[in-house]
């Protein structure tokens, strides 16, 4: 017989019984689509947006043929074919390099339609403060910017007193016809609404007049038509200092070698993403073949009696295989088909929702048919490989036995086990490799990983019959459904395994998580006392502030009194600092944020913001060398006896160039120590001593006492928007979990919990399906409908909990080992009080552990003891 007849009629069985069992059919079926439409919805998400080069045309060229990026004092560039994929400028001395229209066509050798359009920021007045815009000087009337901006109400600007704007803006309050006033005074009219095609919730506004972007320009570009900007052209625009988007350079890009070494893209893959990949990849798989294996166990259980009739007649053990196999290729072929098609669907319905909510706009709808067609293939070779055990066995069954009725397994033999303690051993070690490589290791614990999970599958059976060995003394349902689930180890080795296998990456994440929180939590370093605000930012005279102050206090209940300092805030484009030395002595500070609004306060007793940040004990100490006219110098080292500090007030040109010391002081001073290694700044001094050593002193920020609510948080920071927008308004709420951390603890939890009563209600009711002559006989003795649903509910118990407490074992090892790399590596050895740091972290998730644990597997039993049926038909059985 050949081979493709001895599969034929092995594929003509399986499609007989899957349209006979359509129950099981949809079990099977459902664990493979899942992850095959959840894995081709997302491949569809992340290529619908990402857009490509040539997908961007529009949003970056309009209608233009290149577009020319120029920069002042730029002398030549360098670029890939795509400038946002690696590009850099050359300056040099004074002057502008920048190219303009004549130099454009000089370049090209042609003559060329041009327009300008000029890109920067506005601040637009609203009825609450300021809104900070992305503002453009362009003609959209110009063929060239067609489609640069979407006009779907009113029409575009005629004169330069007019403006469009997209729906962003326009939620702030202005309709068309309006006046939309700059901070500056300037006032445009409203004639035009729409949606640029570069960005989606960020406020735009786009006119012809170049005082709409002043001095708050990024800088000019060049739209440029005429025909196709090749390669060349843009070296030679490159050569005059310009970078280029050209629409023939994005599309046929020039090999590798006519780009210019410095920015030719490095290709190569990310060997640690790979491997990443493949884990996850793995691991899904494992799952699915785990959660889809009782169902081929069960068929292939149903399926003795052909099976045993065909060795009788002649057939081979292959032949026996062929028959349970072509099950996993049916349903593997059928469960792929319909989850990629269906994940097609889902990833447009969720590329399009999460578009509402992003910030730029998505691609056209793409699907990445490579990764679609590696997912179909996962999707059969995972049900392919969960009709793996079940044929083998089904093809060593005593076919003498099933034919009288009796069932045919094998005794179990010991080289599972063994062998399953040796890839539990494996995994372990290398877990504990993984922790002892510090940073790093987690690629080795992710890895090892894959035996502990195996090596746990493979010990399952033993512990089932150890169970079932030991459950004299249990109730008379829970005793029947551990020795049912011993005795049936086809069908609940997988799903036991199923659960333990989920439980074990649940808490492996989780404890992971946990202890890289506790380790963020110890760090954390208040900068003001606890429900205190503080408001900070550029403002450079007593006068502003003092404007600021008499908003503020209207807007809160607590006493809002002026920080004053030595002021770090000058002109645009300096950068005032002060530095802080004592003789002897360097690195006084591990860290100092400046929260306060400047390094150095002034000060005659220890301000507020400082009070709580002393080690104990130093507070007085502190009073007392101010009231003495000492500067009191922070530090978190060793105190020692010092006689003065130098005190130097530097200003640094932002663009470059030499920094000039504009005041300079040596003052006595007395070191203090500070518990924890973070302050929120460097030193205090008596306002007596600040004035005599003519050091010019101000305001720096806002002290608000608390509590300050968030409504009254949100009404401050609206307030100081409409006097500066870079005024920052900040509470002290101690230690939060950042919203990603909840994210992924729910987001555990609900898969686990997804997994978990997926795999144990499938595991449960295929075995109610087969133990339905068991059950029977229950009946004809006696047993009531309350029984039977008791034991129903066990099966449920024992699956689940067994699975649970295997899974939150195993799953341990990863997760501690992974603490190791993940918190070892600190910086500090003491925290924000100065209590010394553990060498690392480990944090359990409790509540975590006891949902998956315990709660769910309670949850399934209730479940499944409420639904199951009391009563069935009597069933005659010759077993």
């Amino acid at each position: 017989m050949s081979r493709a007849s001895g599969w034929r009629p092995a594929l003509r069985i399986a499609w007989r019984d899957v349209r006979r069992a359509r129950a099981r059919t949809a079990l099977v079926l459902v664990m493979v689509v899942l992850p095959v439409l959840g894995v081709t919805a997302a491949a569809v998400v992340i290529a619908t947006e990402d857009v490509s080069g040539t997908e961007s045309l529009a949003s970056r060229i309009g209608a233009a043929d290149a577009r020319v990026d120029v920069a002042r004092g730029a002398v030549s560039a360098a670029q890939a074919p795509d400038p946002e994929d690696a590009a850099s400028w050359s300056t040099g001395g004074r002057g502008s390099g920048s190219p303009a229209a004549p130099q454009l066509e000089e370049a090209l050798g042609r003559d060329l339609p041009v327009l300008r359009w000029e890109r920067g920021s506005a601040l637009v007045t609203t009825e609450r403060g300021v809104v900070d815009v992305e503002a453009s000087v362009l003609d959209l009337a110009d063929p060239l910017a067609a489609g640069l901006f979407t006009l779907e109400e009113g029409r575009l600007p005629r004169a330069d007193d007019e403006v469009v704007a997209n729906r962003a803006l326009a939620e702030r309050g202005f309709a068309l016809g309006e006046e939309v006033e700059l901070a500056d005074g300037a006032t445009f009219e409203l004639v035009g609404l729409g949606e640029s095609a570069s960005v989606r919730s960020t406020p735009v506004l786009v006119g012809t007049a170049a005082r709409l972007v002043g001095p708050r320009s990024d800088g000019a570009s060049w739209l440029v038509g005429g025909g196709p900007v090749t390669w060349p052209d843009v070296r030679a625009l490159n050569d005059l200092g310009a970078l280029v988007v050209s629409r023939a350079v994005l599309e046929d890009p020039p090999p590798d070698s006519e780009v210019p070494a410095d920015v030719r893209p490095s290709g190569g893959t990310d060997d640690a993403w790979l491997a990443i990949v493949a884990l996850v990849a793995v691991m899904v798989l494992i799952e699915v073949v785990l959660l889809a294996g009782p169902a081929f166990a069960v068929g292939a259980r149903r399926q003795s009696r052909t099976l045993a009739l065909l060795a009788a007649s002649g057939g081979t053990p292959r032949q026996a295989r062929r028959v349970v196999l072509a099950s996993g290729v049916v349903l593997g072929g059928l469960g792929a088909t319909i989850g990629v098609l269906l994940g097609l669907g889902a990833g447009a319905l969720a590329a399009h929702v999460l578009e509402g909510h992003s910030s730029t706009w998505f691609g056209p709808y793409d699907v990445p048919w490579l990764q679609v067609g590696g997912v179909a293939a996962f999707g059969l070779l995972s049900a392919l490989l969960a009709a793996v055990v079940p044929a083998w066995l089904a093809s060593r069954q005593d076919v003498v036995a099933v034919l009288a009725g009796r069932r045919g397994d094998r005794a179990p033999t010991f080289r599972s086990p063994l062998l399953g303690l040796a890839l539990l051993g494996v995994g372990v070690a290398g877990s504990a490799y993984g922790a002892l490589q510090g940073s790093g290791g987690e690629l080795a614990i992710a890895a090892s990983a894959i035996p502990t999970v195996l090596g746990m599958v493979l010990l399952v059976p033993v512990v089932l019959v150890a169970l079932a060995r030991g459950s004299r003394r249990l109730p008379l349902a829970l005793r029947y459904a551990v020795r049912d689930a011993a005795r049936h180890r086809t069908r609940t080795v997988p799903a036991v395994a199923a659960v333990a296998a989920t439980v074990a990456g649940v808490v492996a994440l989780g404890i992971a998580n946990a202890s890289d929180r506790a380790q963020d939590e110890a760090l954390y370093s208040p900068q003001l006392v606890d429900g205190d605000a503080i408001v900070r930012g550029p403002l450079t005279t007593d006068a502003d502030w003092q404007r600021v102050q008499d908003l503020v206090a209207p807007e809160v209940d607590g006493e809002v009194t002026p920080v004053r300092g030595l002021r770090e805030v000058t002109e645009p484009d300096v950068y005032r600092e002060v530095r802080v030395r004592v003789s002897g002595r360097r690195g006084l500070l591990s860290s100092t944020r400046s929260a306060a609004g400047s390094t150095v306060l002034v000060d005659d007793r220890v301000p507020r913001v400082l009070a709580e940040r002393l080690a104990p004990g130093e507070s007085d100490r502190a009073d007392a060398a101010l009231s003495s006219g000492r500067v009191v110098v922070l530090t978190d080292r060793r105190v020692v006896p010092v006689d003065s500090v130098r005190l130097a007030v530097v200003d640094r040109p932002t663009s470059g160039g030499r920094s000039r010391v504009v005041e300079r002081a040596e003052l006595p001073a007395t070191l203090v120590r500070v518990g924890g290694f973070d302050t929120p700044a460097q030193a205090v001094l008596p306002e007596a001593l600040a004035a005599g050593a003519g050091l010019r002193v101000g305001t720096v920020s806002l002290e608000v006492r608390g509590p300050v609510s968030e409504e009254e948080q949100r009404d401050v920071d609206e307030v100081v928007s409409g006097i500066d927008p870079d005024l920052d308004v900040y509470v002290e709420r101690g230690f939060a979990t950042e919203d990603d951390t909840w994210i992924l603890m729910v987001v555990l939890g609900t898969l686990g919990g997804v997994l978990m009563l997926g795999g144990t209600l499938t595991a449960t009711a295929l075995a109610l399906s087969d133990a339905r002559p068991d059950l029977a006989t229950l009946a004809a003795v006696g047993a009531s409908p309350r029984t039977r649903r008791s034991v129903a509910a066990a099966y449920a118990l024992v699956v689940g909990l067994v699975g649970a407490v295997l899974g939150a074992l195993v799953g341990a090892v990863p997760g501690v080992a992974a603490s190791f790399p993940l918190t070892s590596s600190t910086w500090s050895d003491v925290d924000a009080t100065g209590a010394a740091l553990p060498d690392h972290f480990l944090a359990v998730p409790w509540p975590l552990v006891a949902l998956v644990v315990v709660g769910l597997p309670l949850v399934t039993a209730g479940l499944v003891g409420l639904t199951s049926r009391g009563r069935l038909p009597l069933t005659a059985r010759l077993d």
